[in-house]
């Protein structure tokens, strides 16, 4: 943790969208009228029948029941397209970069209202209707936001599954969500590499017998297998398609997505998502949390198969009608300036980035970035895993040049929205710390026998009380989902997270509940530990987990990754130990490092701990699901240098 404060620029606090005052007095409303609060948020949206009814919810996992705003209709793609047309139709809503520099396009409102609905009526004709789910297998590219806005014009579900996906993977998603059509493209381009996506899906579809069609862009001139009478070129079919399709009026509580998330064990949990709930909050907080004025250029660099591009990247921007930039490609090619390059050729103000990315970043040093001007950048953002403080400083001054708030996100999939965050007008930041409540959340530390903690305080993540943008159930297994977030601590939601409040009530998550290790009886969260290796001037990343120690219980086995310029040698593993024993103490000290040139992540950028535990646990196998490795040959590389060390000291 730290105990450094940076204040709120006096000229930004000047003009926020929330100031300190409207926080502290918004804040206190939300919780004490959450009612009254929500109803008025949810004006935001462009209703058909206005409800009368706004909440009715219960975490007592014997009567479960989330519902928002259940009495009222409306239509999604008319609140992110169609209301915005009358001012913006010649004003860009998606400026895109190709994977290959270059390579962009350029798609204003009117042209994105117009392909919304030529495509709407491509899946009337093909059988879809309100409720049947369509599978989206797309590579960052417009047509993506498109299919999200054409299903739900239809009162359709999607279902975004990311394209770095298997076949095999895309098959479990699919047969889960009982899909009716798939939308994909023959092949999606990364870091310069091609991948054959049509030949996933036909791979999919062999034992999948819920799929009546497939959809398929042409991203490329390259060729892809065609099956007749199922499959239709997307370009082909809008252009035979009419311009205007008829929006269908849907509840409020009625689903407009499924997203899933895959863990440890167990299939993928698809988290189901309504409709006027998740609107309202996700572009609320969305213009709240951004400090967003019309104008603006924002970018977020999810991935659109995350929940980040579904709520910040894709509904938020597109509920308050404003400019984003959609990026295909990787920070890293053709070189390391790539992103810099993006910001300054279109005048990104708010940019929402990972932790990892950063880190990443950080190895190339100062020089890809000061090729380029990023004077346009207003408000920055962190997502996905906590943020370590080194990388928070180089973000605030080397990206930001010490002028940018960060709005240090903390969030899930099964959320919604934020719930955590240093609004950028009204909450100074401090590196590393997630801030405070969003407007509605009623976070609570709770200990191991279920006691609320008051004051400065370590525990367990709860909240109290529910909010719009949460997810209903997990699709097909409501039992999951009650044991999973509602059974731990009675009455209340639990994260699966590890928190700290310090006095000034400030927030930081200290990882997965069950990402601590137990030395001798002491419990240190993984992340205290990573922050600490992390901030010598020497390491770009490191990833800390337990291991079987015959003496303490659990060793602390520390995976680490160096920046560059720097070697791999005896003398600078002890100076890191040292280091941490500093600043922590004895009781922290690595057991073991192991150098690691690169660390294996998912493709939303988040370490995957488990098979770290397993490699430091010297069990090669059974890594469980691995269909979200962004590079598979890292987890080789990791197990070779394991089994290296173990046949030296044998």
């Amino acid at each position: 943790m730290t105990d450094e404060i940076y204040p709120v620029p006096s000229d930004f606090a000047a003009r926020a969208r929330v100031t300190a005052q409207d926080y502290e007095r918004r804040y206190r409303a939300s919780i004490e009228n959450p009612e009254a609060f929500w109803a008025e948020e949810a004006q935001f949206l462009q209703w058909i029948k206005p409800f009368t009814r706004i909440s009715d919810t219960s975490f007592d996992i014997a009567d479960l029941r989330i519902n928002w705003f259940e009495d009222g209709t409306l239509n999604a793609s008319v609140n992110c397209v169609d209301r915005h047309l009358p001012e913006k139709a010649d004003r860009p809503a998606i400026l895109w970069e190709g994977d290959a520099p270059g390579e962009s396009r350029v798609v204003t409102w009117g042209e994105f209202f117009e392909q919304v609905n030529r495509l709407a009526n491509v899946l009337t004709g093909l059988g879809v209707g309100k409720g049947d789910v369509v599978t989206i297998y797309l590579p960052v590219i417009p047509e993506v936001m498109v299919a999200m806005m054409a299903c739900v014009r239809l009162g359709a579900v999607h279902s975004v599954v990311f394209s770095g996906f298997s076949a095999e993977a895309l098959a479990s998603r699919i047969e889960d969500a009982r899909a009716k059509v798939v939308i994909t493209a023959n092949e999606g381009h990364r870091g310069g590499r091609f991948h054959p996506l049509k030949r996933n899906v036909d791979e999919a579809l062999r034992t999948q017998a819920s799929v009546a069609h497939v959809v398929v862009v042409r991203r490329s001139p390259a060729d892809a297998p065609m099956t007749g009478g199922r499959d239709v070129w997307y370009d082909e079919a809008l252009a035979a398609a009419a311009p205007w399709c008829e929006p269908v009026e849907v509840g409020a509580e009625d689903p407009l997505f499924i997203l899933y998330t895959s863990g440890s064990t167990g299939k993928p949990k698809g988290l189901l998502h309504t409709t006027g709930g998740y609107l309202t909050h996700a572009g609320t907080s969305w213009r709240n949390i951004f400090d967003w004025r019309d104008g603006d250029v924002f970018w977020s660099t999810a991935d659109v198969g995350w929940v980040t591009a579904h709520t910040y990247k894709i509904y938020g921007p597109l509920l308050n009608g404003a400019t984003s930039v959609m990026f295909e490609g990787v920070p890293t090619w053709p070189d390391s300036s790539r992103w810099w390059s993006i910001i300054e050729k279109h005048g990104v103000s708010i940019f929402y980035t990972a932790p990892t990315a950063l880190r990443a970043l950080m190895r190339e040093g100062e020089g890809p970035v000061r090729k380029h001007d990023l004077s346009s950048l207003r408000v920055l953002g962190s997502v996905g895993e906590p943020i370590n403080p080194e990388a928070w400083r180089w973000f605030h001054q080397t990206i930001g040049g010490g002028r940018c708030p960060i709005v240090d996100t903390y969030w899930q999939t099964e959320t919604g929205a934020v719930l955590l965050t240093p609004l950028p007008g009204a909450v100074p930041n401090k590196p590393g710390m997630a801030g405070k409540p969003y407007f509605g959340v009623r976070p609570e530390v709770v200990d191991a026998q279920g006691a609320t903690l008051e004051g400065p305080a370590s525990g367990n993540l709860c909240f109290r009380g529910s909010w719009p943008g949460q997810a209903r159930t997990i699709l097909n297994d409501r039992e999951r989902f009650s044991k999973t977030y509602f059974a731990p601590f009675s009455g209340r939601f639990f994260s699966g997270d590890g928190v700290l409040r310090d006095a000034d009530g400030y927030y930081r998550i200290t990882g997965r509940v069950d990402d601590v290790v137990n030395v001798s009886g002491h419990r240190l969260g993984t992340v205290e530990l990573e922050s600490a290796i992390a901030s010598h001037p020497a390491v770009t990343e490191a990833a800390v987990v337990g291991y079987p120690h015959e003496v303490k219980g659990q060793g602390v086995f520390a995976y680490v990754t160096l920046k560059e310029g720097f070697e791999e040698t005896e003398f600078l593993r002890a100076e890191i130990v040292a280091w941490v024993r500093a600043r922590i103490g004895s009781i922290a000290s690595p057991d073991i490092i192991q150098w690691a040139p690169a660390l294996p992540k998912n493709r939303a950028g988040k370490i995957l701990r488990r098979i770290l535990t397993k490699v430091a646990a010297n069990d090669f196998e059974n890594f469980g699901d691995v269909s979200t490795l962004a590079e598979p040959a890292v987890v080789e590389e990791i197990v070779k240098r394991r089994q290296q060390t173990l046949r030296k000291s044998a």
